[in-house]
């Protein structure tokens, strides 16, 4: 079957189509094997591509990577209730194995996809309408404090830009540049802010009245997630849980616990298997239903993967990448 392998670290280049042997044994206890139509693609597998993290994610080339999926389950293995055979499902598969044209996954991640939603769009919110969910969730946003989303115009923050509003705060979004801004206000946002002017954190603040962000969700890192820890109001809530800049930001808990600010990071942000695919079914049942709309920037065949990465490290596009098997 038709494959993409990263066969060593390093740059785009080194995904490669090949062709692998099919999972002849078929599904084991526990298992489905799933027919992929489209696969996720979130920043940190082009980080783990290129050889970062290896004290988070343990992967050594050669190997497939793509850590969600959509598609349609082929076969069930034991225990696993045949009632999902030939049903839409998408699945979180941890951090590789998507980008193929037969996965194995784990029946508890699963979840439906209704029919009014595309794989493409599920594959989309596969990861990042779960990720925003629990965000929303583990920092307590409540209706009608200000949340300040940095990082708004990516895959992510898109999503967390509509759920934020759906519930009920004042949206502060900082974007770069005046497509991603426009954007970034399009889906809802009550104020934008671009992060490419060098005073943009005072216009932030003007944003926020100048009390500050009831939460802060970082989803940028490094020197421009540590600037907006600045704007989290005291008693507030700043999440550090991106980190396409090289590292998360740099946040002193000293300097948090003197203004009892709560720290939370990429660790807050874990869940089980089950948990992940009740999630993904809440977020898909909204696309379905018109309240969330994933932002897709662009989409790529199995055999461009490595265009793919091009794409999202070049931070030119506008939402999300999707590859298409």
């Amino acid at each position: 079957m038709r494959a993409t392998q990263a066969i060593e670290f390093g740059g785009p280049e080194v995904l490669v189509p090949v062709e692998v042997p099919e999972p002849v044994a078929g599904p084991g206890p526990g298992q489905v094997l799933v027919a992929v139509a489209a696969v996720d693609t979130v920043f940190v597998e082009t980080q783990v591509r290129s050889g970062w993290g290896r004290e988070y994610f343990t992967v050594t080339p050669p190997y497939v990577p793509g850590a969600g999926i959509a598609g349609t389950v082929r076969a069930t293995g034991e225990g696993v209730d045949p009632a999902w055979n030939g049903r839409r499902i998408v699945a979180s598969l941890g951090i590789t194995g998507g980008y193929a044209e037969l996965a194995l996954a784990p029946a508890d991640a699963l979840a439906a996809v209704p029919d009014e939603v595309s794989f493409t769009d599920a594959a989309a919110l596969v990861h990042d309408g779960v990720t925003a969910a629990k965000l929303l969730d583990t920092t307590a946003v409540r209706p009608g404090e200000q949340v300040l989303i940095v990082g708004a115009s990516g895959g992510m923050g898109t999503v967390l830009v509509q759920l934020a509003k759906a519930a009920g705060v004042r949206v502060v979004g900082v974007a770069r540049g005046d497509r991603k801004t426009a954007l970034v206000r399009e889906l809802g946002a009550d104020a934008v802010v671009d992060a490419a002017r060098p005073d943009w954190v005072e216009r932030a603040r003007e944003a926020l009245g100048g009390a500050g962000a009831d939460v802060v969700l970082d989803g940028v890192g490094g020197e421009v997630g540590l600037a907006a820890f600045a704007l989290v109001a005291t008693g507030g809530r700043f999440s550090a849980h991106g980190a396409p800049t090289g590292g998360f930001a740099p946040v002193d808990p000293a300097d948090a616990a003197a203004r009892d600010v709560r720290l939370l990071g990429i660790a807050d942000l874990q869940l089980s298997a089950p948990e992940h695919a009740e999630l993904a079914s809440h977020a898909l049942r909204a696309a379905a239903e018109g309240a969330l709309r994933p932002v897709i920037g662009a989409t790529f065949p199995l055999e461009r993967a490595a265009s793919a990465h091009e794409a999202i490290e070049s931070r030119e596009l506008l939402g999300k990448v999707v590859i298409t098997v």
